[in-house]
């Protein structure tokens, strides 16, 4: 089944397609999207860079651990939300994975997840017994088992039920592969409290399959660099969006520094070689330098979609993109924190204070926004979200209980069939 937006003139002629001016609550529910969860990724996130910025002061922990817990009860809710949906309408469940708008975000739920464990370990390993280090191992490794599925599945479906266009091209297509984007980080985190045989697993398996994302994320980005260049920028709404194309290179500097610099702990003298050098120094040198040689291409894009904002703001108006001001430059922002304590830099140091302030203040600007347009009708509205062009899937609740285009789709050779 294939989602086909109308044209213009099309939708203007077509009175059924206008959104309703008055909805029920279920209708409501049943437009709860996944790009909401882009809002657990930047909670969570801001919780993760508060508990590593290096400037810290009195108190700053104790927020960081409010910031988490918020994330945690955020994360419960929109579960609970997302799966009245699914349960109002299920044929929208299988529907949302492959929508060219909406499923891309489905990668949004899996980040949060892996943040969500980076703060278990930043604000419980201290407070708690052995048995959370072990308990975040096997979570560490349902996790990247779970997120290669996911980004083995999702692009197999998008190669296989969509088309979409090169010349609408933007950095949300990488987000099927985002959640292993954020393994290098999560290893980094968890490898202090893990035992030796245990880490080195974590740490092998952090680099590759932080390998992995970061090379498919570098495929992405040829794709929306030739989008730019030859076509155009976002719509002002969804220019905010441009953002989520700091976060690879930001996550995998961070992730790649913080694993080669605990490197020598865990790497015998002579592991892979005869050489009187330690093999863990070689490996740190290695993986430090890897990370210095990415990070400044994500402040490259951090500031050419600065002024990809600045040049629209007064035509923007809210929409669920603006919480990547937040989660793609808690990577930079964690790379910075990173480079700045290997290179023992206070300048980069207070470059990263600076940082999470912005982050902080972003984070409040983007949740006042969010909170209005919710009241408003903004987002989670018929007709105004991520799921507008699902076809014969009817708005909210009601109108999917009696049509009978609603039962059951099968998707043959890229054409959907009513059963």
């Amino acid at each position: 089944m294939r989602f086909r937006e109308k044209k213009r003139y099309e939708r203007a002629d077509d009175e059924k397609d206008q959104p309703p001016e008055f909805v029920g609550l279920r209708d409501r529910i049943v437009h709860f999207t996944w790009p909401w969860f882009a809002a657990t990724m930047s909670t969570g996130s801001l919780a993760v860079v508060l508990g590593n910025t290096p400037n810290t002061f009195r108190g700053l922990q104790t927020i960081g651990k409010v910031v988490f817990i918020f994330d945690l009860v955020l994360f419960l809710l929109f579960n609970v939300l997302m799966t009245i949906r699914f349960i109002l309408v299920p044929r929208k469940l299988f529907a949302s994975l492959h929508h060219p708008v909406e499923g891309l975000f489905h990668g949004t739920y899996w980040v949060s997840v892996a943040l969500i464990l980076n703060c278990a370990h930043i604000y419980g390993n201290a407070n708690t017994g052995p048995w959370l280090p072990k308990a975040l191992e096997v979570c560490f490794w349902i996790y990247c088992s779970a997120a290669f599925i996911v980004g083995v599945f999702q692009y197999s479906m998008f190669f296989r039920l969509e088309r979409l266009n090169v010349t609408d091209a933007v950095p949300a297509w990488i987000f099927p592969i985002y959640p292993l984007l954020v393994v290098g980080t999560l290893a980094g985190t968890i490898l202090p409290a893990q035992p030796n045989g245990p880490s080195w697993n974590i740490f092998v398996g952090g680099v590759l399959l932080q390998g992995l994302a970061w090379v498919v994320s570098f495929l992405m980005y040829a794709l929306y660099m030739q989008r730019l260049m030859t076509g155009s920028l976002p719509s002002p709404t969804t220019r905010p969006g441009m953002f989520v194309s700091v976060g690879p290179a930001g996550y995998t500097a961070a992730g790649l520094i913080s694993l080669a610099n605990q490197a020598p702990t865990f790497i015998g003298a002579n592991y892979w070689t005869d050489s009187p050098s330690h093999d863990g120094d070689i490996v740190r040198i290695f993986g430090i330098m890897s990370g210095l040689f990415v990070i400044l291409f994500a402040y490259w894009f951090f500031f050419i979609t600065t002024v990809a904002v600045l040049s629209g703001v007064r035509k923007m108006s809210f929409s669920l993109n603006w919480w990547a001001f937040i989660f793609p430059n808690a990577g930079l922002t964690l790379a910075t924190i990173q480079a700045g304590k290997v290179l023992n830099s206070e300048a980069l140091n207070g470059l990263a204070s600076a940082l999470t302030i912005a982050l902080v203040i972003m984070w409040f600007v983007t949740a006042f926004f969010c909170v209005r347009a919710v009241y408003r009708g903004e987002v989670m509205w018929p007709g105004k979200d991520e799921d507008k062009t699902m076809e014969r899937i009817g708005w909210g609740w009601q109108s999917n209980r009696n049509n009978p285009e609603a039962r059951r789709v099968i998707v043959r050779d890229g054409f959907s069939q009513n059963v």
